[in-house]
């Protein structure tokens, strides 16, 4: 590999590897034109969904379960014997005790030396009553411990009028769609069906009290706030008429928003807590709207020979308006032919007549948006619209103009004040209510992001709108105030540094930011520092951690690797040596089949709590990058004229 990787810059087979993986990527579209790969997340969801099964007394799929008992034990760490949240991590409690609750569920023995060693970590650590709030409440429903130990989540949260300081409004989309349903669990306080009879005493250690309600990332001052409330409400008596029409309201609102097949909020903690809630009211299996949520959790799987897993949600719309990107760099018959396809398909995901959650706080806005999965029209999203309109209009502007005018009237609207972008809300930012005691995840806001904010200023620059466009200036500014000091940018969706400084530099490149602008030298500094020995890049998920000093090594990735050098592009940069280095890198890494192998976590979902694997990922960035540097090298400019 560093015979290749040394190779004078004039020798890359740019146009090799460009044939393969383009070739590559064209096999994987859905006849009907769409591309979805599959999105992994770690040990938490396949085995909530075990439990989840249990806990409805439903009928076990036993070979399902085998394959699920056979995914958990591939993942689980050499290293500590638990399981962490992303590939070669950390030990992590909750990952491993609900991963151990449900190997134990499938039938593995306690006394298995890989039960053995996920056990004694989970002690070692305090038992499993330290682990975090969800896996807490999952131990509650199974009976494993108190709700005591679980804050206080009143039904009657919903209730409330808007301009209380804690509502669901102020919340993510993520938080609410979870949080509704478990309003309804909290009050009635199931006990899990469990034929099976089975339980985890061993987790816990006597005498050790529950995790500390302040989480590292809440504040003393409001924590205590929070914490004495919630001991309040521990005590409150709550008017029975109230609570039952609390529980009517968060029925009301979870059945008005289920998704058909797709889902509560089309992510699995909501669809699971929705199909519990259900059953806890007493409706049956073949009521339509708990028989529908159900069916939502299964397509959910990935069952593969002797392996099987359950995703988070899936990701059909940014897979295939990224997948179009890449294949529009390419410049071949058959890749625009493709792309042609793609977007007709992405045409009709456009959501126009649903005024979703996000109307809360812009009432007067049109819809116009898209969702990340096949539907999810409550919850369309700011990335993934500013992505595909800046497909449809790359490809083919004056096919899709109504299409492309409603998406920028709809990112327009939802711009945040302080000029940036949150990803499905605007004005998101309460950042108190991450210091309830709910909040230990501190994901529950979807304030404006350096990421997103690029993209939308990519996709209002390319369709026309100048640097002194009000929302243009306002988004610049933003970004310019939230560099880092070491000239990177924070990446919200993606891992880390490296994706938020890409992003950005996209979109500030977009709106005339000169590549001598401060900001931009900065920036593609500190990406030619960075750049590892091997002519990658890469960036551990360990990079979210709260006391982040700057950036610390970690293996290159093709993702990354290809995020780096596209925002070198974007930076003017094309021709320095590194960029030359980062494409040998991927030419000496490309596989006979034209793709790249990627075990590490590039994708972000909460950080420190949650991270994702998007195996599409590899297929259509190492793409996307060595094509543009192919068309940048060989044109008569080096500038990248696009939004992205």
């Amino acid at each position: 590999m560093n015979q290749m990787l040394i190779q004078r810059e004039d020798t890359i087979a740019v146009d090799g590897m460009l044939g393969a993986a383009t070739e590559a990527l064209l096999k994987s579209q859905r006849e009907d034109g769409h591309w979805v790969f599959e999105l992994e997340a770690d040990a938490t969801i396949p085995s909530e969904y075990v439990l989840l099964v249990h806990h409805l007394a439903e009928k076990p799929n036993l070979e399902l379960e085998r394959k699920i008992g056979n995914y958990l034990r591939r993942i689980q760490s050499a290293e500590h014997g638990g399981w962490p949240l992303y590939h070669a991590g950390a030990f992590d409690i909750s990952a491993t005790v609900k991963a151990y609750f449900a190997l134990k569920m499938i039938g593995d023995d306690i006394n298995a030396p890989h039960m053995m060693r996920a056990r004694e970590a989970i002690r070692a650590r305090g038992g499993a009553i330290k682990a975090n709030v969800f896996t807490r409440i999952l131990l509650a429903l199974y009976g494993e411990t108190s709700w005591q130990n679980v804050p206080t989540v009143p039904p009657e949260l919903i209730l409330l009028p808007r301009w209380f300081p804690i509502h669901l409004s102020k919340m993510s989309y993520w938080a609410r769609t979870v949080i509704v349903p478990l309003l309804v669990l909290a009050a009635k306080q199931p006990i899990a069906r469990n034929p099976r009879n089975i339980h985890v005493p061993e987790l816990f250690v006597e005498g050790v009290p529950v995790v500390s309600p302040r989480a590292p990332h809440q504040s003393a001052g409001w924590s205590f706030f929070f914490n004495t409330l919630d001991k309040v409400l521990k005590i409150v008596p709550w008017p029975r008429g109230l609570r039952q029409r609390a529980i009517d309201e968060c029925v009301r609102w979870t059945t008005e928003r289920l998704n058909g097949e797709d889902g509560l909020g089309a992510i699995y903690p909501a669809m699971a807590n929705s199909v519990m809630m259900y059953d806890t009211l007493g409706i049956g299996p073949e009521d339509p709207r708990r028989a529908i949520a159900r069916k939502a959790v299964d397509l959910l799987l990935v069952v593969k020979d002797d392996e099987a897993y359950c995703q988070p949600c899936v990701s059909p719309v940014w897979d295939t308006g990224l997948a179009a990107h890449a294949l529009m760099e390419a410049r071949t018959d058959a890749a625009d032919a493709a792309v042609a396809r793609s977007l007709e398909w992405l045409r009709h995901r456009q959501v126009l007549d649903v005024a979703g959650d996000w109307a809360e706080e812009r009432p007067n806005v049109r819809p116009g948006g898209w969702a990340f999965q096949y539907n999810n029209a409550h919850y369309p999203d700011l990335d993934d619209t500013a992505v595909v309109v800046m497909a449809l209009d790359r490809a083919a502007p004056a096919q899709y103009t109504n299409e492309i005018a409603r998406g920028r009237e709809w990112v327009e609207g939802l711009q945040s004040k302080n000029g940036g972008w949150g990803a499905f809300d605007a004005d998101n930012a309460y950042y108190y209510l991450n210091n309830i005691p709910f909040a230990d995840h501190g994901a529950l806001l979807d304030p404006p992001t350096d990421d997103v904010s690029g993209r939308c200023i990519g996709m209002l620059m390319q369709l026309g709108a100048t640097p002194d466009d009000p929302h243009v200036k306002q988004g610049v500014d933003f970004l310019r105030r939230s560099q880092m000091k070491d000239g990177s940018w924070f990446g919200r969706w993606g891992v880390n540094y490296i994706y938020g400084t890409w992003s950005a530099l996209a979109g500030l490149n977009a709106a005339h930011v000169m590549p001598d602008d401060p900001m931009m030298t900065r920036a593609a500094d500190w990406l030619v520092k960075v750049q590892n020995p091997d002519g990658g890049w890469g960036e551990d998920c360990n990079s979210y951690k709260l006391d982040y000093r700057g950036y610390d090594a970690a293996p290159s990735t093709a993702s990354q690797t290809a995020w780096a050098l596209l925002g070198l592009m974007a930076a003017g940069q094309v021709d320095h040596p590194s960029v030359a280095r980062g494409i040998q890198y991927l030419e000496a890494t490309q596989g006979p089949d034209g793709l790249w192998a990627q075990d590490h976590y590039t994708g972000g979902g909460f950080p420190r709590v949650f991270y994702l694997r998007y195996h599409g990922y590899p297929k259509f960035f190492p793409l996307w990058a060595v094509a543009r540097y192919r068309n940048l090298k060989a044109g008569n400019s080096r500038h990248v004229t696009f939004g992205l």
